[in-house]
């Protein structure tokens, strides 16, 4: 059969050829390599691709799983464990564990005791309400929660946002039941929100605050807290009421002279220098120093009471403000189970006199490192706390400030992590600028501007990348038919009159004009170094589409753009590799028609075979 027959033959059937087929090839002249058609995924019910869009979206996890192809009887039952997991653990628990839970329970119970009655001070509070908040919520959580290392008590930073804010509105000094009434109104919304987010799957939204500009406002936080302790730490009478370091340490030295009082000064200090040393030691030092804490803590109250220290300067009230965060380790916990098990119990302890609580990153880890095994040590920690309200309460009110100021330090020194900057300085700068936005807005000037900043730089970066994505020029490597970027391989080489681009997101409305308007600069910049080193034009632009997992309309229309540009210049637009969702929409809107079925191909290989058989040969 003469050549022009071939041609004739195989033009017929590639117009015949259907573009929905999944495993159809073109016929090629001899030798030259296999080439697939990119395959359109069968059309779908508009209400099932839906459904399927809200499942992944939503119900990542698939939480109803379980419940598939079960009788009714069995449903209820792991409804019922769903909403406590406490029944579906509880089944398999032995002495084994509760002797680990046990020793952990007593364990973070001496560590939250002291914690709890200075935490309360940071939100404004009365000692009693820290510890009502390490009594209550546990228990709610031990029933609902799934975590078996999370402690559950007041935090540092929480107390700080509490009191910075509630004292914006009400002071507690002039009018303390109404600032109670709203700490206990904000704690009954908080677990509302929480919960809330929880029900509807929505806990992914706290992902939006990235790890970066969480390190940074952490440290800030930490470095607040510890310089609102001098107040108790010095014995200072007249303190400011401002939290940015300029202020503080103005109001500090300014009262150098005539308001520090030596008798706190060497209560603190040596409180705060124990604390450290028992800090640094090992495991077992740390969790003796745990109890040790509170014997001395205990001691220190009866030293007060029999000198009566208080009556010589040793100060009993103190305000700052601080904030830590849970951990989980080594095993998978549904963040949404978790949100509705921590809102729960913050509704319930709003009514029952306790202010917001949350996972404590302390306890956590002293709870971890005392063997824990189930949430069974909450229970124990409710339990002590609960004998401590009843027993020992009214020694509290001659714990020392230093000795809660001390206490403070101690716990949020942990929260400035100075590795971690480093190593986001390392990965990522912009990363580092968020980190670093975010520390010297709460340290100069507050809590709120702090987490403002980082709220914002977050959400700055999530825009500047979906706004300006990556795009790379790609090369082939010798001896191989892969094409990867040239700037990670300088020893891929670039194909003659062909320009090779990969566009490294999803085109949408957002950044539609910028991935055309940055392909054709790449083109315009070829095209001078071409002209300049006396080489020939580009002849084809091949757009790897591997990485765009999704295209809108505007999307769409930018390509029509791109198309018609490339048009004027003499140039083939060819797309590379559209994943079944991009291809989809390039048929629905006509666009793969407009720039013809035979420019778009499987892979980057099959395009430049077809834009240049002279390579394809030498190869």
């Amino acid at each position: 059969m003469s050549s022009t027959v071939h041609s004739t033959d195989e033009d017929h059937e590639t117009k015949e050829m259907d573009i929905r087929s999944l495993s159809s090839s073109r016929r090629q002249p001899q030798n030259a390599p296999h080439i697939h058609k990119v395959g359109v995924p069968p059309k779908q019910n508009f209400l099932k691709e839906f459904k399927a869009t809200v499942k992944e979206t939503l119900f990542a996890d698939d939480p109803l799983r379980p419940f598939k192809d079960q009788p009714g009887s069995k449903k209820f039952i792991l409804g019922m464990q769903t909403i406590f997991p406490i029944l579906e653990w509880g089944r398999s628990y032995n002495f084994t564990k509760f002797r680990g839970d046990i020793i952990a329970g007593l364990t973070i119970a001496s560590l939250c005791i002291p914690q709890d009655i200075g935490y309360a001070k940071l939100a404004n509070l009365d000692p009693q309400y820290g510890l009502y908040s390490s009594f209550v919520p546990p228990l709610i959580y031990a029933f609902m929660g799934s975590s078996r290392d999370i402690a559950i008590g007041p935090v540092a930073v929480v107390s700080l946002l509490l009191g910075t804010l509630l004292q914006n509105e009400v002071d507690s000094k002039k009018d303390a039941e109404a600032y109670r009434r709203l700490a206990f109104t904000a704690t009954f919304f908080a677990g509302i929100t929480q919960a809330t987010l929880g029900v509807f799957r929505l806990g992914f939204l706290i992902d939006f605050l990235s790890h970066a500009a969480v390190v940074g406002f952490m440290g800030g936080a930490a470095i607040t807290i510890a310089l609102q302790q001098l107040k108790g730490l010095f014995g200072i009478q007249n303190f400011t009421k401002k939290t940015d370091i300029v202020s503080v340490l103005h109001s500090v030295f300014g009262s150098a002279h005539h308001g520090w009082n030596w008798q706190t000064i060497v209560i603190g200090v040596s409180f705060l220098a124990f604390l450290i040393f028992a800090k640094g030691k090992e495991q077992e030092i740390l969790l003796g120093a745990c109890n040790c804490t509170t014997d001395i803590c205990y001691s220190v109250d009866l030293f007060v009471f029999i000198t009566r220290a208080d009556k010589h300067g040793v100060q009993i009230e103190a305000i700052a403000i601080g904030r830590t965060f849970a951990s989980m380790k080594d095993y998978q916990l549904d963040g949404n189970k978790e949100m509705v098990a921590l809102g729960t119990m913050n509704v319930v302890g709003s009514m029952t006199s306790c202010y917001v609580a949350t996972g404590s990153f302390s306890r956590s880890a002293v709870n971890y490192m005392a063997g824990c095994q189930t949430a069974v040590s909450n229970i124990v920690m409710s339990f002590i706390v609960f004998l401590t309200l009843q027993f020992i309460t009214p020694l509290f009110k001659y714990t020392p400030n230093a000795i809660l100021a001390a206490i403070i330090i101690s716990a949020v020194v942990g929260l400035v992590d100075f590795e971690a900057a480093i190593l986001i300085w390392k990965i990522d700068k912009f990363d580092f600028i968020a980190c670093m936005g975010a520390f010297f807005g709460v340290v100069f000037s507050s809590v709120e501007i702090g987490l403002l900043i980082a709220v914002s730089i977050s959400f700055a970066k999530i825009l500047l990348q979906v706004t300006r994505p990556r795009t790379a020029i790609l090369g082939k490597l010798p001896g191989t038919n892969a094409y990867r970027n040239i700037q990670q391989y300088p020893g891929a080489t670039k194909v003659q009159s062909v320009l090779i681009v990969r566009v490294d997101s999803a085109i949408y409305f957002s950044n539609s004009n910028y991935i055309k308007e940055r392909i054709l600069r790449w083109l315009m910049d070829e095209e001078e170094q071409l002209k300049a080193s006396y080489q020939p034009k580009i002849q084809f632009l091949i757009v790897e589409m591997s990485p765009v997992t999704d295209i809108d309309t505007s999307g769409i229309h930018a390509l029509e753009e791109l198309y018609k540009s490339l048009q004027k210049r003499d140039v083939q637009l060819i797309l590379a590799n559209p994943g079944p969702v991009v291809i989809d929409k390039l048929h629905a809107s006509n666009f793969a028609t407009t720039i013809g079925e035979d420019k778009i191909f499987l892979t980057v290989a099959d395009a430049v075979a077809s834009c240049s058989p002279k390579l394809v040969t030498e190869v």
